[in-house]
């Protein structure tokens, strides 16, 4: 892989994921997935669906935001919007549930890693 690559698709995942999210947060919050994936009984999901849907609209421009560095090829876009998950995943991890850190904060410090050392360009 060569080196603007690695750093390109570890963005993309995180992006990617943020997708996952909106879609789980969205449309399937009291659904059998999002009841599975959020560990919630019916009876909260059904009550807190509004407040998912606007968790998860945040969580798609969290994504908008990372695919739009790597559409722009703007190392700024992409420190900045990793920037945002990392908040988010550390915040996550310490108030709601410690796998959030693991699952949204991790992968974005990891990706913010490999911009900061291997992502030369800083605008397109």
């Amino acid at each position: 892989m060569s080196r603007l690559l690695i750093p390109r698709v570890a963005v993309a995942l995180v992006a990617i994921e943020h997708v996952y999210i909106l879609v789980l947060e969205m449309f399937f919050w009291n659904k059998p997935l999002g009841l599975k994936t959020f560990n919630l009984t019916q009876e909260l999901a059904d009550a807190t669906t509004t407040l998912a849907a606007n968790q998860g609209l945040y969580n798609g421009f969290l994504a908008a935001g990372l695919f739009w560095g790597l559409f722009t090829g703007n190392r700024a876009f992409k420190i900045f919007f990793l920037a945002c998950v990392i908040v988010a995943g550390v915040f996550g991890g310490a108030t709601a549930a410690p796998k959030i850190f693991f699952t949204q904060a991790l992968p974005a410090i990891i990706a913010m890693v490999l911009v900061l050392a291997l992502d030369t360009q800083r605008t397109r």
